[in-house]
């Protein structure tokens, strides 16, 4: 098989695309023929920072395709299931080898590109949202990053379950979209004081729940909370320390939650939310939002986009 490999962290030149033996499944696993991958942010950090655990390492969380091959022990797929997958490595080539308990049946009206990208966008913004933040029909809700995939996907299933949705992003040209997704407020961070904006908008009270995967804004984050209102952080895509000063929380009750999905989307309830999400994706009642698509071939072009390009949705590559 080919695929993007890299033997040092770095820029996105690190990569080369070469001939690599192919994975050879375990007794659990299932081989998939790798259609769409998904460039999720723990690519780009670990690709950036993470020093690879052997030469030609290859990176990446989610892919789609179609199954090869199982493993002696999988009972409950088959060759020639279209599934998608997670895994904590591993996506950036044409076949990959990983647990069938990690996988989703892909159903047929959902393409492959949108099937790549909804496990960990869709799965960890339903889990912020509701595992861990308790949303509720009425409550307000502000969300970081809205236009990257959780963000995307946490303002479609905030505003389906009848919340108030307040939307943060980084470019004013983004808010027709995110209003048509489900935000019922759009501020743009760039031209506006989020604080204030979100004191404005909820007449002093402030948000009862916030989704915050920047890390950097989380005291500006708990400014904005309710008192006993609740802060779940997810990752850190502002690169930094996760500082915060947690006394005035303390006086106002308030909840700090931190979600990592890695060894969460294996549980059966959140592996049954994906897929919910993805029956919800067939019948068009949720979107997977795409801003571009790459050949696979060009791994060092495709990460150059997805951190600098600031997308609106997923960058997705293709073998």
């Amino acid at each position: 098989m080919h695929a993007a490999v890299y033997d040092h962290p770095g820029e996105p030149g690190v990569f080369r695309f070469i001939p690599v033996a192919d994975p050879q499944p375990g007794r659990d696993d299932v081989l998939i023929a790798v259609e769409a991958i998904s460039i999720e942010g723990g690519d780009l950090i670990n690709r950036r920072l993470v020093a690879p655990p052997a030469d030609n390492h290859i990176v990446g969380y989610a892919a789609a395709g179609t199954i090869i091959a199982v493993g002696a022990d999988v009972t409950d797929r088959k060759v020639g299931d279209r599934v998608t997958s997670f895994d904590m490595s591993g996506s950036h080539a044409t076949k990959r080898a990983v647990p069938a308990s990690r996988t989703w049946h892909v159903p047929d009206k959902v393409d492959m590109t949108a099937a790549a990208a909804l496990p960990i966008s869709f799965g960890t913004a339903h889990h912020c949202l509701f595992a861990r933040g308790g949303l509720v029909a009425g409550e307000t809700v502000l969300i970081h990053a809205a236009a990257g995939g959780v963000g995307l996907a946490a303002v479609q299933l905030a505003d389906r379950a009848g919340a108030k949705v307040i939307a943060v992003v980084s470019a004013s040209e983004r808010q027709e979209r995110l209003r048509a997704l489900g935000a019922d407020h759009v501020i743009d961070r760039k031209q506006q004081d989020v604080a204030e904006e979100v004191m404005r908008i909820t007449g002093g009270s402030g948000a009862e729940l916030v989704v915050d995967p920047v890390g950097s804004t989380l005291n500006q984050s708990l400014s904005m909370l309710a008192p006993e209102g609740r802060l779940v952080f997810v990752g850190n895509a502002g690169g930094g320390d996760l500082a915060a000063n947690l006394w005035p929380a303390m006086q106002a009750n308030q909840s700090l939650l931190g979600v990592f999905m890695g060894p969460l989307l294996e549980r059966p309830v959140v592996h049954a939310t994906v897929d919910d999400m993805l029956a919800d994706v067939a019948n068009g009642d949720l979107q997977v939002v795409i801003e571009r698509v790459f050949p696979l071939a060009q791994a060092a072009d495709a990460h150059a986009f997805a951190e600098t390009g600031k997308p609106l949705g997923r960058v997705i590559m293709t073998p």
